[in-house]
C-alpha cells in the first residue's frame, strides 16, 4: 500500500459498534467516517505497509506486511500486542 492510497471497510448497522461507519487506513492511520454527520475521527497512527482491513463486532482487524493488528471500538484501543505475519520463507 502507498502513502496515498485507501483501504476501508463499512460497520454493518446491529453488529455491534460502529455500525454504518466507513473505517479507513489511509497515510498510515485509521479513520472512522460518519456519513450522516460527515465527521471523521482518528483512532489510530503508525500502521505500516497495511494490505487490508475487515470489522467485525466491535473489532477492526489491520493485516499488514509484518503484523495484524486489531482495534476494539468498545474499549477505543489497540489491543495488547500485535500479531507477527509470517512470512512464507520461515
Amino acid at each position: 500500500m502507498t502513502d496515498s492510497s485507501k483501504l476501508s471497510c463499512i460497520g454493518i448497522i446491529g453488529d455491534g459498534c460502529g455500525g454504518g461507519r466507513e473505517f479507513i487506513v489511509k497515510d498510515e492511520i485509521l479513520s472512522a467516517y460518519d456519513p450522516q454527520s460527515k465527521e471523521s475521527h482518528i483512532l489510530l497512527k503508525g500502521i505500516k505497509k497495511a494490505k487490508s482491513i475487515g470489522k467485525k463486532n466491535c473489532i477492526i482487524s489491520i493485516i499488514c506486511e509484518e503484523e495484524k493488528i486489531e482495534f476494539d471500538l468498545s474499549l477505543m484501543k489497540r489491543l495488547d500486542k500485535a500479531t507477527t505475519i509470517k512470512s512464507s520463507d520461515d
